[in-house]
């Protein structure tokens, strides 16, 4: 283990709240809400609000994770800058996958009365399979739902064929799952590359791909892409997550028309809102640097 990720994991949860701020809305309903009129009234930009917190098993936890997304979706639903991001992990997965296709129409319909759009986050390669078929059996009821697939599985270029469904969006990303070798690439610049090329099957297949990267270089090729294949600009989007440093790139997305979103997580419990800051602390190398030298003094 490196001097980074020891001192992430020894670092006091009120120290982390501090320096990783910028990643995480705060908590309840109130605090994500308020983050997301704030940043589309400051810049422009569209949001899906996310409740951290997966491997939800007592099922009065589950009962009580559907509840905070029914308030969430009363709390978004006057607000078309707005969708909302959630994982089969806090509603009943692992419990049975009836349990929670249920947990998710309920959900889904609640939001599709108001117009709200879910997004079902996508998690390790063992829920892949189970996560898609619950999708595809809620995307034939409802129009309001969409699904993650993620670059760096060999498998996705046939699960993007196999959305025999009408068209969707799909939020496509390298994932931040590590997968093993005989499932999935390893190098990041192969993921990026099969991210771009799977842009494209997306539209080939008829869907609005939710393109998810912070990589300038590949955004900026995309959009060359697609402009030149005369692609309308309101037929995809772009995905970053909050608090990753990017402010400039945004708005030249919006200058040009376009949907920027950011992924804005917020917690109920602070429990889960400290580990996922953990993780972004110590995917942004100059944030964690920031940290050491705040601790350290040089």
């Amino acid at each position: 283990m490196d001097l980074k990720r020891i001192v992430l994991d020894l670092m006091p949860d009120a120290l982390v709240r501090t320096f990783a701020a910028p990643y995480c809305a705060g908590k309840g309903i109130a605090s994500g809400v308020a983050k997301v009129d704030e940043i589309h009234a400051k810049s422009g930009l569209y949001s899906t609000l996310d409740l951290l917190g997966e491997e939800v098993f007592k099922r009065e936890d589950v009962e009580a994770t559907v509840q905070v997304y029914f308030r969430m979706i009363e709390a978004v639903k006057e607000r078309p800058h707005a969708s909302i991001s959630l994982k089969p992990t806090q509603l009943g997965i692992n419990e049975s996958e009836t349990y929670c296709q249920d947990n998710l129409r309920r959900i889904v319909a609640a939001a599709a009365v108001h117009g709200v759009h879910i997004t079902l986050d996508m998690e390790d390669r063992h829920f892949t399979d189970v996560t898609l078929r619950m999708f595809k059996a809620i995307r034939n009821e409802f129009d309001n739902f969409g699904i993650v697939l993620q670059s760096r599985l060999f498998r996705t270029a046939e699960d993007i064929k196999a959305l025999h469904l009408k068209p969707c969006k799909v939020r496509i990303c390298i994932g931040i799952y590590r997968e093993p070798a005989e499932v999935a690439l390893q190098d990041k610049r192969d993921m990026k590359e099969k991210l771009f090329e799977y842009v494209q099957l997306l539209l080939d297949h008829g869907h609005y791909p939710e393109i998810a990267t912070h990589d300038e270089p590949l955004i900026r090729r995309c959009i060359d892409h697609l402009d030149k294949k005369g692609v309308a600009k309101d037929a995809y989007e772009f995905q970053m997550l909050m608090g990753v440093p990017r402010a400039d790139l945004q708005q030249e997305i919006v200058k040009r028309g376009q949907i920027m979103r950011l992924y804005v997580p917020f917690a109920e419990n602070w429990k889960y809102a400290v580990a996922y800051m953990k993780r972004r602390l110590g995917a942004n190398p100059a944030m964690a640097a920031m940290v050491l030298k705040n601790l350290f003094g040089h």
